[in-house]
């Protein structure tokens, strides 16, 4: 099941998207997904007709996993850490479908790095491994943007990692996914640049959650970001970056400095 955010006048809705790619549609559900369950509504739209949101704005928080893939560790003179490298971003970094990337002022290298993203459905604490889809709302596709050059300055990389606009998300959450062997890939002004698979993770999805749940308390619509294929790169003013994570969908982002 796709649930998607959206609006079509002002105020935000949640819906199941479904149909073909170019012919699909929105039903309105009732309230909010997280708390409330999925219950349809009659009322329908043509997701043409309605701009899409992020799929969660998290309430508290978004979890970022450092060098979670050996090549891309390595194509930034990095080793793969003995302990996953945690870090978190605030939920003001979070944008969703076709929203710009602002460029901050203070830096001048900022990166793009293609990511699946888990979303946490319910309160969870020290989750064993064997349970963790019980704890899994869905998946989306995220973009975890670096400010390369503050986070080789700053001793710590909230700045790099969380300025505003620094979490692409979306088109939605697909509810109904197995995350182990998905390819992702990230189109830079539709060139191909980044080319992987969960597959290729150091730790997977369902070792990952375990594990950041024995670090943080997790609340329903947190999100963690799984980590980037190798290929990352600079991004420019004008640029546009695609991101699709296989059965979900294609996230994509314009690029702006103001």
């Amino acid at each position: 099941m796709r649930i998607a955010r959206f609006v079509v006048d002002s105020d935000p809705l949640y819906g199941i998207v479904e149909g073909q790619p170019g012919s699909e549609e929105i039903t309105v559900i009732n309230g909010d997904p997280f708390f409330n369950g999925v219950e349809r509504t009659a009322v329908r739209h043509k997701l043409e007709d309605v701009r899409l949101l992020a799929p969660i704005i998290p309430r508290s928080k978004v979890i970022g996993v450092g060098r979670n893939f050996v090549e891309h560790a390595h194509e930034l003179g990095n080793e793969v850490p003995p302990q996953p490298l945690l870090f978190l971003k605030p939920n003001t970094s979070v944008i969703g479908p076709n929203d710009p990337i602002v460029l901050p002022e203070f830096s001048e290298e900022v990166s793009y790095e293609a990511e699946l993203c888990v979303v946490i459905g319910r309160i969870c604490k020290d989750v064993p491994e064997e349970r963790v889809d019980e704890v899994i709302f869905g998946y989306t596709c995220g973009n975890d943007l670096t400010a390369r050059d503050v986070q080789q300055t700053d001793i710590q990389w909230a700045r790099a990692k969380g300025f505003d606009t620094s979490a692409p998300l979306g088109p939605w959450i697909e509810t109904e996914l197995d995350p182990d062997d998905l390819y992702i890939k990230g189109w830079l002004n539709g060139e191909l640049r980044q080319d992987g698979s969960t597959n290729q993770m150091v730790r997977g999805v369902r070792e990952l959650v375990s594990i950041v749940s024995r670090a943080f308390t997790l609340l329903p619509g947190d999100v963690i970001m799984t980590g980037t294929p190798a290929g990352v790169d600079l991004l420019q003013a004008g640029d546009r970056y695609e991101i699709e994570v296989e059965g979900i969908g294609r996230l994509s982002n314009p690029v702006v400095r103001r």
